[in-house]
């Protein structure tokens, strides 16, 4: 995503980006990465933003208790603590945190059942939840002066 985010995002100019990141890098799709590495691109990717009159809205990172396609991970808890930062991050940094992990997790830090086919990506019930908060979240970036 940080690769792409000057041709995806800031060349389009938009008033707002959401965020979303972590669930692949946890998920190890492209190697080892670190939850400080992860960080740092979500981190360099709120600051392009911001550099370029761009609002940032950080979302939490979904619930998955299980990679179907990379087993033993145990991403629960990696995921907890990736949202724990981004949402000290946001805070520290007058970004919008918008908190989809509340809403959709179960007891054992998993998406739903009823909200995901795969127990990771969100069907039409779990963007549902999704699509209320995200908006929410941009309607009170929008009210935040230009960075």
């Amino acid at each position: 995503m940080l690769v792409r985010f000057r041709q995806d995002v800031i060349d389009l100019k938009p008033k707002v980006v959401v965020v979303l990141a972590g669930t692949n890098d946890i998920a190890e799709n492209t190697g080892k990465i670190t939850l400080r590495e992860i960080g740092g691109n979500i981190a360099s990717m709120s600051d392009l933003a911001r550099a370029n009159g761009i609002r940032v809205v950080l979302g939490s990172v979904l619930p998955a208790s299980e990679f179907h396609w990379h087993p033993g991970l145990e991403p629960a808890p990696k995921i907890r603590a990736l949202d724990a930062w981004i949402k000290d991050f946001a805070a520290e940094n007058g970004y919008v945190y918008v908190d989809y992990y509340s809403s959709m997790s179960n007891s054992e830090g998993g998406l739903k059942t009823e909200l995901s086919p795969d127990g990771v990506h969100p069907n039409k019930a779990g963007y549902e939840i999704m699509a209320p908060l995200a908006e929410a979240g941009i309607a009170q970036a929008l009210k935040k002066p230009l960075p």
